[in-house]
């Protein structure tokens, strides 16, 4: 096969593998940010402590986790068709991209928040900050640099989910390599489909790290009000030593 009659084919299937990716990331942030949140604040000496809601939501994820892509493809079928009408196709591999991702992206978060200084929880704590002030003014902004990590590590996981789909039906690069790579012994064809995987692969994680460097020499600090409750204990703790003196 010739570069001309290559280059439609290459440009269809990229489309189609970044369309899977992307609503599958937006699906995989949009409900895992919540369920990493809620596995952090339900588990032992936590804000929301709940053994049994952390118990079960976490032997969900693990399930989640541990399901082979393959065999999750083939489960959700019936799911898949009663959600978008269709069970093959890049709108079809959508749903089990996402239903893949999620758990995998909530214990990256779950993960992110267990890194974040406990000593600037109590401090909001203290001011009087509920539950919600604390998620969105301390524990989401001073994690986010390790949020980005750990949306960068599930796009990446996701291209390699969506070749997978790709060989049984879900279109994109990984359909392009096996029907005409595999099937009909185009072996340029599937070595520049190797190649443009790992190209995009390679912008990926330059991106994220990017970001992430950014965001940390930057520094995430706490909102103001947590800074101000800080600065006053640190003001207020030589006054009482000298007190107690």
């Amino acid at each position: 096969m010739s570069w001309t009659e290559m280059q439609p084919l290459l440009y269809d299937n990229t489309l189609d593998t970044l369309f899977m990716v992307w609503w599958s990331t937006f699906y995989a942030v949009l409900f895992g940010i919540p369920v990493g949140v809620l596995l952090h604040l339900t588990d032992r000496g936590a804000l929301l402590q709940n053994v049994v809601v952390n118990k079960v939501l976490g032997a969900i994820v693990n399930i989640g986790r541990s399901f082979p892509f393959l065999i999750l493809i083939v489960v959700l079928i019936p799911f898949t068709r009663l959600v978008v009408g269709v069970s093959i196709g890049p709108t079809g591999a959508v749903v089990p991209l996402a239903i893949a991702a999620i758990p995998f992206f909530a214990r990256l978060v779950e993960a992110a928040l267990r890194e974040v200084d406990h000593g600037l929880v109590e401090a909001a704590q203290a001011m009087g900050g509920g539950t919600w002030t604390i998620i969105f003014k301390v524990l989401l902004p001073q994690a986010l640099p390790a949020l980005v990590a750990a949306v960068t590590t599930t796009v990446i996981t996701l291209i390699g989910y969506s070749a997978i789909a790709g060989a049984v039906g879900g279109g994109g690069l990984g359909n392009l390599a096996y029907t005409y790579g595999y099937q009909q012994y185009e072996t340029s064809l599937m070595i520049t489909t190797v190649v443009e995987l790992i190209v995009l692969v390679t912008l990926v994680q330059l991106l994220g790290d990017l970001i992430v460097r950014r965001l940390a020499g930057r520094g995430t600090r706490p909102s103001s009000p947590v800074r101000v409750g800080l600065r006053r204990a640190r003001t207020e703790e030589p006054a009482a030593v000298t007190e107690a003196a």
